[in-house]
């Protein structure tokens, strides 16, 4: 019998100059996503992937249809969802939220992309207007590292939280730079083993997202959301999302609510998910599971080499997978 699988896929922070060229170079199928992107959005996308500048490819605005559109590439380039057989949940990291969702078949990759656009100029644009910064704190659980943000938030009156729950030990904090600066601080004192700042200028899935998740709620009102095919474990729930309404609910709470990772991926470990495929650039999430869930299987496909091994071979438990 095929094992369950769960295809995952990657957020902001996995591109690079250079992704998906090699794709676009040997799969016909991979070519098609980059140059309906192009067309969709009027823009030279493509050569954004390919040869940057690396700082116009780093901006919110692009990155993210970037990640979104490289993702799908590899997708097509696998053969689509049709030969990834024994599929029972997909799940994207954030933005990669969105990448499930089209190969789930709840929006369409036109939609999607136009939709993906307009959260990275909302998200750009709220930035602007509310400054701030996210961090990654090492070695604390989650508990200690709210407990340091409230804190924080209290001392320095800023806004400041968890954004992201990685690992049980490895958590993203948001929030205005007081409250970031008090609450490393904070954090240090706790035994924390890095604090890192990380290089963006936003500060996602914090309240100062809050005038993005209103506009991103009007534009959702003009794009179709259908019923998914698959079940589509949700960044803020961490549980299975299929009905359009609930879908366009997550998508507007998500960017101003932590991502629920390590809730996500115990889910689908609990619903007997044994292998876990990340589509995308990079293998950030794939690395993520790993430490996760040492008795199931992360695989990753992010690029020539490991598409046609896949097409040859499929993943592991998959009879004849990428067979035509």
């Amino acid at each position: 019998m095929p094992e369950k699988l769960a295809l995952v896929f990657p957020g902001q922070g996995s591109q690079y100059v250079g992704m998906g060229l090699d794709l676009y170079e040997q799969y016909p199928e991979a070519r098609a996503i980059y140059e309906k992107a192009d067309h969709v959005l009027g823009l030279p996308l493509s050569g954004l992937c390919f040869e940057g500048p690396e700082s116009d490819l780093n901006d919110t605005i692009n990155t993210q249809v970037a990640v979104l559109c490289t993702s799908l590439a590899t997708l097509n380039a696998m053969g689509g969802m049709e030969q990834v057989s024994g599929t029972c949940l997909v799940a994207g990291h954030s933005l990669g939220e969105y990448t499930a969702l089209v190969a789930a078949g709840a929006i369409s990759f036109a939609d999607a992309l136009r939709l993906v656009r307009e959260r990275g100029r909302l998200m750009k644009e709220a930035g602007e207007r509310r400054p701030g910064g996210m961090a990654a704190v090492l070695g604390l659980p989650s508990e200690t590292v709210s407990e340091a943000c409230d804190r924080a938030r209290r001392e320095t009156g800023t806004m400041i939280q968890v954004a992201n729950h990685n690992l049980p030990d490895q958590i993203v904090i948001s929030g205005e730079h007081q409250g970031l600066r008090r609450a490393a601080e904070i954090l240090k004192e706790k035994g924390a083993r890095r604090v890192i700042t990380l290089a963006v200028s936003i500060a996602s899935h914090s309240p100062l997202m809050e005038s993005a998740a209103e506009g991103l709620k009007h534009t959702l009102s003009e794009v179709k959301l259908t019923r998914a095919s698959i079940p589509v474990v949700g960044n803020v729930t961490a549980r299975p999302l299929t009905e359009a309404r609930e879908i366009a609910q997550e998508l507007v709470q998500q960017l101003v609510s932590p991502v629920q990772w390590v809730s996500s991926v115990g889910f689908m470990l609990e619903e007997g998910v044994r292998t876990f495929v990340e589509i995308g650039p990079k293998d950030v999430l794939s690395k993520l599971i790993k430490r996760m869930a040492g008795e199931a299987q992360a695989l990753s496909v992010s690029d020539a080499v490991a598409v046609e091994a896949w097409r040859v071979g499929g993943a592991p438990g998959q009879e004849d997978a990428g067979e035509t």
